[in-house]
Parts: structure tokens; C-alpha cells; sequence
């Protein structure tokens, strides 16, 4: 767990470039800054110092500096010392002007750290800025592997063992790049997750059978990258017959770490497949998607349109059938002059005439067409 922000933890900082440089007040350097935001001095400079906010990195740039220079010995001297006497966490004078002696003085006396820094104070504004976020954001420590695979962050997940750290082995190898092994540091920035690698493990990796290696030793310092966004999870899972493994690819899943959820899927693992490809074309798949491409479901719809454009038309219906008060005769093959057979065993070779109520010849059904056969049976 991170300790509390101070001013030595600015000192101490090397990925923001402060370039900050201790003048006085060594006997403050473990005050805690307790909010996330610097304040510009400006009309505290006047005197009007109730809005100087304790806890916070108080700045001096080039406009407050300029008007202290201007204003009489006696005055200046009695706002730096309050100034000093207030509980902020540092002082930081920017672009590398010359600090006030009033102000080095008063410092010293009251322990308040004064810092300069040779920045432009925008910048030097904005680096502290995203140094601060960086620290206090929310952060977990996951036991898995942080490849960037062709400018996808990919977070290898799985049970110890299943071999997250040789398929890593193996996408440097192919010129990807190594972000972290077996224990990835998370923070989360806003909507999204970066990852880097703990300060103890570095950049080195231990692989079962070789032991602990050096990746940037071995394969250069291209081969590496302090931190990169995750933007996939894939997990590793050994293989079960009886599972039910996604085979299609329609329904996106997504894993969730510290409340971001990040597209997700699970890959097999058996003899004879070959992982570094699977996990390459995932990457290049999950490029695709960002860009609006999802190759499954355009899949699913081509299937579906072709399908649709293939069905037979069927007839649309006309509604219910209205009997017809008409008397049916049909000739079959037992006498042509009985009533035909009883038991409503007709073959489909008679010819059926329909005869009206009157007894005269009504027409027949299907156009009167001839079937043959000699029995015949009439009927209401």
C-alpha cells in the first residue's frame, strides 16, 4: 500500500519530470498534501490570505513573484512570513526564478518546505497535476501478465502455472513488448486502466525451467514499456471437454476491475494449440471492433440475409372457408351405378362432378377434370 502524499515524495518522483530542487524547510518534507490540486497564489500576494487553502501545494510564478518585487521591503516581509506560518503542505517557485530571501528566510524558520522548480509554471502546473491523480487514484495489484500486442494492452489471466509468463515470452520474441510479469499494478485513470510493473519485479520475468531472465537485457529496451492501457483480458483456462466454450464470438463479455469493465474472453489451453496466434488475432480482432468492425455478428448477418433471400413465398391466406350447398358425386372403381363404398375409403383416381341442389349438373371441382375410376357416392 502507498504511503501518504508528501513534498518528499515529490523529491523522490522520476516519471513526472518536476525537476524540483529543495531551497529550505527540510524539517517539512513529510507534510501531507492532502488534496489532489495545486493553488496559485495571485491576490494572496496582497496580503488576502483567507483563501490560501492548508494541505495544498501553494505556486509562485512569474506574475507573483514580479509583484512582491514591487512592493516595499517592510510589506513583503510581513505577507511571506504569514504566508510561511500557514499550515501548507510546500512552496514551489516556478521557472526557475530566484527565490525571494524574505521568503528562504521565513521558510526555514517556520519548517516550510520552499521548492524550485525550473519548469514553465503551466507545465510544471499540469505534470504535478497528473503526478497527484496518478497517486491517489484508485489502484489493485492482479496476479497475471501485461503485454502490449500490436498497440493493444492485453492482461494475461489464468491459474499459476498454465503458462501466462511463456506465452509472454514468446509475443516478445515476435517484437511485442512486455509491460509487467506475474504481478500487474492497477490504477485506474478516469474510465480506463493503466498497468505497470511493481518497482521490485521491473521488468524481469520467471519462467519455469530458465529461472528469473532480464527481458530488456535479452532483447533490448524496445522489448519493454513502463505502462500501457488495458484494453483486453484474455484468460487462459485449461481445457474441459464437458465446458461450453464460446464458438462463436456473437455475445461480447467483459471482466471488472476497480468498477471499469474491459472486454473479455477465455482461451483453452491443450496440447497443440498454438496460443501466441490465438492471442494475436484476439488482439487485431479487438482492434477491429473499436473501429466498428465485429466480424461475428457481420457473419450472422450475411448468414441471415442470405437465408431470408432463399425462403420459399407461401400464399397468403383469404380467411375461413365457407361450405357450399352443393351435393358432391364421386366415381370410384366398385359400381358405377351403387352408392359406392361405406367405409369413406375413396382412391384419388375417381372424377369428382358437383351437382346443385335443383339435381342439375353444378360443374366440377378442379375444372372437371378427368381422374377415372367407375364407383361413385353421393352426398350432402
Amino acid at each position: 500500500m502507498r504511503s501518504a502524499l508528501s513534498t518528499a515524495t515529490l523529491l523522490r518522483d522520476a516519471d513526472h519530470h518536476l525537476a524540483l530542487r529543495m531551497v529550505v524547510g527540510e524539517r517539512g518534507v513529510n507534510r501531507s498534501i492532502t488534496a489532489p490540486r495545486v493553488q496559485k497564489l495571485g491576490l494572496a500576494m496582497s496580503g488576502y490570505l483567507d483563501h490560501v487553502r492548508s494541505g495544498r501545494i501553494q505556486i509562485l510564478g512569474e506574475t507573483e513573484i514580479s509583484f512582491l518585487s514591487t512592493m516595499p521591503a517592510g510589506e513583503r516581509d510581513r505577507i511571506l512570513r504569514s504566508l510561511c506560518e500557514r499550515d501548507v503542505a510546500c512552496l514551489v517557485v516556478t521557472k526557475g526564478l530566484p527565490v525571494p530571501e524574505e521568503l528562504v528566510r521565513h521558510g526555514e524558520a517556520a519548517g516550510t518546505p520552499v521548492l524550485s522548480s525550473a519548469l514553465p509554471t503551466a507545465e510544471f502546473i499540469a505534470r504535478v497535476t497528473r503526478f497527484m491523480e496518478d497517486w491517489t487514484a484508485p489502484a489493485v495489484s492482479l496476479h497475471g501478465v501485461l503485454v502490449d500486442v500490436s498497440g493493444v494492452g492485453l492482461l494475461l489471466l489464468g491459474k499459476s502455472g498454465i503458462g501466462k509468463s511463456e506465452l509472454a515470452l514468446d509475443l516478445v520474441a515476435r517484437g511485442h513488448r512486455l509491460c509487467a510479469d506475474d504481478v500487474v499494478d492497477i490504477q485506474r485513470q478516469g474510465s480506463e486502466l493503466e498497468g505497470a510493473a511493481t518497482d521490485i519485479l521491473g521488468h524481469h520475468m520467471e519462467v519455469r525451467g530458465l529461472g528469473i531472465i532480464n527481458i530488456p537485457d535479452l532483447f533490448g529496451v524496445g522489448a519493454v514499456r513502463d505502462r500501457k492501457r488495458i484494453d483486453l483480458c484474455v484468460e487462459l483456462d485449461e481445457w474441459d471437454p464437458r465446458a461450453d466454450y464460446d464458438r462463436l464470438g456473437l455475445d461480447d463479455k467483459t471482466y471488472e476491475i476497480l468498477g471499469v469493465a474491459v472486454p473479455y474472453i477465455k482461451i483453452p489451453v491443450r496440447p497443440g494449440r498454438n496460443l501466441t496466434t490465438l492471442v494475436e488475432v484476439a488482439a487485431r480482432n479487438q482492434l477491429l471492433k473499436v473501429r466498428g468492425h465485429h466480424s461475428a455478428r457481420e457473419f450472422q448477418q450475411s448468414v441471415d440475409a442470405v437465408t431470408a433471400a432463399s425462403a420459399p413465398v407461401l400464399p397468403r391466406e383469404s380467411g375461413p372457408v365457407t361450405p357450399l350447398p352443393f351435393t358432391t358425386e364421386v366415381e370410384g372403381l366398385d359400381d358405377p351405378s351403387g352408392p359406392g363404398d361405406d367405409d369413406g375409403n375413396v382412391e384419388h383416381a375417381g372424377r369428382v362432378a358437383v351437382v346443385g341442389l335443383d339435381g342439375g349438373a353444378g360443374g366440377s371441382i378442379g375444372g372437371g377434370a378427368e381422374l377415372g375410376g367407375a364407383a361413385r357416392r353421393r352426398g350432402r
